[in-house]
């Protein structure tokens, strides 16, 4: 009876190690966003305070934060809504002929830094005249979106049965009208994981937005950057600023749990 407790107290303290370690961080953020400056940088740590709320008020009502959550919200569905249609026929032709070069390209493409790209369309986009503009920022959060798309429906396609498609096929359904009215609704787990994964990625990039934007299309990352200066740092205004943004994609990680576990793991059992 003794073997079974002890399992139990290691499982529970293997939990604690994991889960502290990645929530402390977020905590951590959430309770400074209510602090002042004074108490954020206090050292040993200030655990008692007085809330406030000038840290928020300073990121709605004396940044542009409602336009930065505009523009993220534009570009994010954009880019993701333009992946979706252009990956789930590319996934599907990976997954049903097997090209397995094309995925790997695809795959070296999403692990290659982003900065990489960074000057390459910064050039391409300046002499369109396209600086500052959605087209531009769409077209760079799709060099992350695309690609996890791709490879996440490329594996999900994989799992579906032929003999379904097959089926549809000898009833005088085209190949397309299969995977439109067959093929598609048995994947949407994997299609809300990838839609999900990279509006995250989109509602989370910073790089493309400081670069090819400019006080137009400047996304919600900006928001962030703009409470540092060389001087000083305000770190109330960049812990609440922080918790703004994050707060939507828990909501939506929320939601949609089951899919993106279910469709991350769906590959992993193939078999």
């Amino acid at each position: 009876m003794k073997k079974p407790i002890i399992h139990r107290i290691l499982f529970v303290l293997l939990i604690i190690v994991i889960v502290v370690p990645m929530v402390f961080p977020f905590l951590w953020m959430f309770l400074s966003s209510f602090k002042t400056q004074l108490d954020i940088i206090a050292w040993p740590p200030r655990f008692s305070f007085i809330p406030t709320l000038r840290n928020f008020e300073k990121v709605f009502y004396e940044q542009n934060f409602l336009l930065y959550l505009k523009n993220s919200g534009i570009v994010g569905v954009s880019a993701v809504l333009a992946s979706i249609i252009i990956g789930l026929p590319a996934a599907y032709s990976i997954a049903r002929f097997k090209q397995r070069r094309l995925l790997m390209i695809i795959l070296v493409a999403r692990l290659m830094p982003g900065i990489s790209f960074l000057m390459p369309w910064y050039i391409v986009f300046s002499r369109l005249h396209l600086m500052d503009s959605y087209i531009a920022l769409v077209l760079s959060h799709m060099l992350i979106s695309l690609p996890v798309v791709v490879w996440i429906m490329s594996a999900y396609f994989e799992t579906v049965p032929k003999e379904l498609e097959e089926s549809a096929r000898v009833d005088g359904a085209s190949q397309q009208h299969a995977f439109m009215a067959i093929i598609l609704p048995l994947s949407m787990p994997g299609v809300v994981t990838a839609t999900t994964l990279s509006f995250i990625f989109s509602w989370n990039n910073f790089m493309f937005s400081q670069v090819l934007s400019m006080n137009k299309t400047r996304t919600l990352p900006i928001a962030v950057y703009n409470f540092m200066s060389y001087a000083e740092v305000d770190w109330g205004g960049v812990m609440a600023a922080a918790v703004a943004i994050v707060t939507p994609a828990i909501i939506l990680t929320m939601i949609f749990q089951k899919y993106v576990v279910k469709g991350l793991t769906v590959g992993a059992v193939k078999g």
